[in-house]
């Protein structure tokens, strides 16, 4: 393949690239309008579709709240909430034959 054969192509990729990308927006605008047209002619909302836009308080992720801790080693301070897997100090306590209940806050 010569190079200008291959300029000739790249060329015409670029030029269908952006053509593809023109015409998504546009039917993407068509789309739009349309489904605008169809809530306006029904009286519609976002509620009556069971979504919320785009950017929402609502449908961004709230932080998971902390837990408080029920586990307490008194020689180090550490805590446990009492979910998730068994920190090492307290597997290692019982593995001494300590009962869980000794470190209840």
């Amino acid at each position: 393949m010569s190079k200008s054969k291959l300029s000739e192509l790249l060329a015409q990729r670029a030029e269908l690239e952006k053509l593809i990308a023109e015409t998504q927006r546009s039917e993407r605008a068509e789309a739009i309008a349309q489904v605008r047209t169809l809530m306006n002619q029904y009286g519609l909302s976002m509620a009556d579709l069971g979504t919320r836009p785009a950017g929402s308080p609502a449908s961004q992720r709230k932080p998971a709240a902390k837990v408080a801790a029920k586990y307490l080693d008194s020689a180090t301070g550490q805590t446990w909430s009492g979910r998730g897997l068994k920190p090492n100090w307290l597997k290692a306590a019982l593995a001494t034959g300590r009962s869980i209940d000794e470190f209840k806050i």
